[in-house]
C-alpha cells in the first residue's frame, strides 16, 4: 500500500480487509521508499512486483495510477488521485442500494466542489442506471473528462450551479468538503466562493422525504453540511464509510483471487 497522501479509512479498510482474507499489507509511505527521493514509478512497479501480489496506490496524479499499472506485473489498485476515487464510490454504491434495494432509476444529487468525488460519482452513478444532477459553483465543474462520459447518458445527466435544482426530488444527496487535501492553500478563497453552498435543512427539503444523505469523510461541520443535518443521517454516513471495509475486501478478492 503506497500512501503519497494521508489516510484513516481506505488505510485502515485495506489493511484490514487484507487481513481478514488472510493475507498481508504493507503500509509504505513516501518517506518509506525511494519513490520519494526520485526513483521512477516503472522502477518502483517493476520491482515491487518481484514481492507482493498486488499494489494499492493513494497519490496525487492519476497518470501516476496509471503508469503504475502499466509497468506492474501485479494488480493495481486505485486508492485515490486529484481525478478520481473509485473505491470509495463502490461504497457509496453499495450503501444506497442497501437503503434503497436498488440503484436503477434513483436520482442522485451530488452538490459543492466538481472533484475526484464529483468525477467518480457522476460516472459511477450513471452507469448503474441512476439519474445524476450535479451542482457546482461556477468555476468548480467536474472533470472535463468525466462530463465527457455524463453527457453520454443524455437526459439523466443534469449539471447546474442552481443547488435546489439539482436537489429537487433527489433519493440520495452527495456532498464533500469544499477544501480537499493538497489544496489548504486556496481555503480562503473556497469559503468565499462556496458560501452559501452547505448541505441544510433548506436545501434537504427540495428532496424526497425518505431522501439520504452521503459524505465521504472527514466532514466539516457547519461548513459544506450542517451539523444537525448530518446528525440526521448520521446512521447512513457511518454504513458508507464502514462499507468501505467490505467493498475493498471485494476488490482485493476480485483483483487477486488467482494468487
Amino acid at each position: 500500500m503506497i500512501f503519497e497522501k494521508s489516510s484513516t479509512r481506505t488505510r485502515v479498510s485495506f489493511e484490514a480487509g487484507m487481513f481478514q482474507l488472510g493475507g498481508h499489507a504493507l503500509f509504505l509511505s513516501s518517506r518509506d521508499i525511494q519513490l520519494g527521493r526520485g526513483e521512477s514509478i516503472k522502477a518502483t512497479a517493476r520491482v515491487l512486483s518481484r514481492y507482493v501480489d498486488g499494489i494499492m496506490i493513494r497519490t496525487f496524479a492519476q497518470s501516476d495510477v496509471e503508469q503504475l499499472a502499466e509497468f506492474a506485473s501485479v494488480p493495481v489498485i486505485n486508492g485515490l488521485t486529484d481525478y478520481s476515487h473509485p473505491c470509495q464510490v463502490l461504497a457509496d454504491l453499495m450503501t444506497v442500494r442497501e437503503r434503497k434495494g436498488k440503484l436503477e432509476g434513483l436520482k442522485m444529487c451530488y452538490i459543492g466542489d466538481g472533484n475526484n468525488m464529483a468525477n467518480s460519482l457522476l460516472v459511477g452513478g450513471l452507469r448503474t442506471g441512476m439519474t445524476v444532477a450535479a451542482a457546482t459553483p461556477d468555476g468548480y465543474q467536474p472533470d472535463p473528462q468525466a462530463l465527457a462520459v455524463a453527457v453520454e447518458y443524455g437526459d439523466h445527466f443534469t449539471l447546474t450551479n442552481d443547488r435546489f435544482a439539482a436537489a429537487k426530488d433527489a433519493d440520495v444527496i452527495f456532498t464533500d468538503v469544499w477544501t480537499s487535501m493538497g489544496q489548504e492553500l486556496e481555503a480562503a478563497e473556497r469559503c468565499r466562493d462556496f458560501a452559501g453552498w452547505q448541505v441544510n435543512r433548506e436545501l434537504m427539503s427540495y428532496a424526497r422525504p425518505d431522501v439520504m444523505l452521503q459524505h465521504c469523510l472527514p466532514a466539516h461541520m457547519n461548513e459544506g453540511i450542517a451539523e444537525d443535518v448530518f446528525e440526521e443521517h448520521v446512521g447512513e454516513i457511518y454504513d458508507e464509510a464502514e462499507n468501505r471495509l467490505h467493498v475493498q475486501k471485494a476488490v482485493l478478492l476480485l483483483c487477486m483471487e488467482d494468487k
